[in-house]
């Protein structure tokens, strides 16, 4: 049996889901979900020259991030993060494909820093004020098993606490028929080697082998079924739900074939 690390807090953001309290009472089936566009807040903490610059992907993972720390009450300047995508900012890559094929093909600074990987890890570094490390993972549809395996590891070998921020963005057409990603997906979950006060749950992951472990779990819903089969990040969800109904239960995610990444949940009383 592996080594558990401890949720702190969560962050959530999505089609028809605003937060992680209302995201949990949805995946508890205590409201309905009510599918609706993913509505970006403004960045906050950044200087104004730098908020201006943010596209899609740094607003998303900065307010997932934040809604996580705000629930554990860490110091967000403290901890080590894990930035984890697979593909990030579609929009910018939309913009320069555009630039790139039209008869003046010069790209703006800021488009070439924000089509960077880890873009959001630069800005929430600016926004926190936070110098621990920081790693920007990216592993295609498995992007967030990725990020988890990545944050469990780091706390379990540092002893440190980790915020592991996982998002996806859409794409406009002509690139969103090659990557169909439809909308803006995020979450954001704080991880602890030791249980304290807010605990919430504990984690157990490990990878499997597709032929030793069942598929991807589903989700009873269809809609939230449809969303977490078309954003990479909404892979996440079925852990999720099983920590907003407090399940002692395993969720088992996509990964990269043939292994997936089997998640043993248990609530923390």
């Amino acid at each position: 049996m592996t080594a558990p690390v401890f949720v702190e807090g969560i962050g959530l953001l999505g089609p028809g889901l605003t937060d992680w309290q209302q995201g949990a009472a949805v995946l508890r089936a205590e409201t309905p979900y009510l599918h609706a566009a993913t509505a970006l807040p403004a960045p906050e903490g950044l200087p104004s020259a730098e908020r201006r610059r943010t596209g899609p992907a740094v607003k998303l993972a900065l307010a997932v991030g934040r809604q996580a720390i705000a629930a554990s009450g860490r110091d967000a300047a403290t901890l080590a993060t894990v930035f984890s995508a697979s593909g990030a900012d579609g929009h910018n890559y939309h913009a320069i494909c555009e630039s790139l094929a039209g008869d003046d093909p010069m790209i703006s600074p800021t488009r070439f820093h924000n089509s960077v990987h880890n873009a959001p890890a630069g800005y929430w570094s600016i926004a926190t004020g936070a110098m621990a490390p920081s790693n920007a993972m990216c592993a295609h549809d498995g992007s967030f098993a990725a990020g988890l395996l990545d944050a469990y590891s780091q706390v379990l070998a540092t002893g440190a606490p980790c915020v592991l921020i996982a998002y996806d963005t859409d794409y406009p057409e002509p690139l969103r028929s090659a990557r169909p990603i439809p909308d803006a997906f995020g979450l954001a979950l704080v991880l602890t080697a030791e249980p304290g006060a807010v605990t919430l749950a504990s984690l157990r992951p490990s990878l499997v082998l597709e032929g030793d472990a069942p598929t991807p779990t589903p989700m009873a819903d269809a809609a939230l079924e449809a969303l977490r089969a078309a954003i990479p990040a909404a892979r996440a969800l079925p852990l999720l739900q099983a920590l907003a109904r407090g399940d002692d239960t395993t969720a088992v995610l996509d990964y990269l074939d043939p292994l997936r990444l089997r998640v043993e949940v248990a609530p923390w009383r």
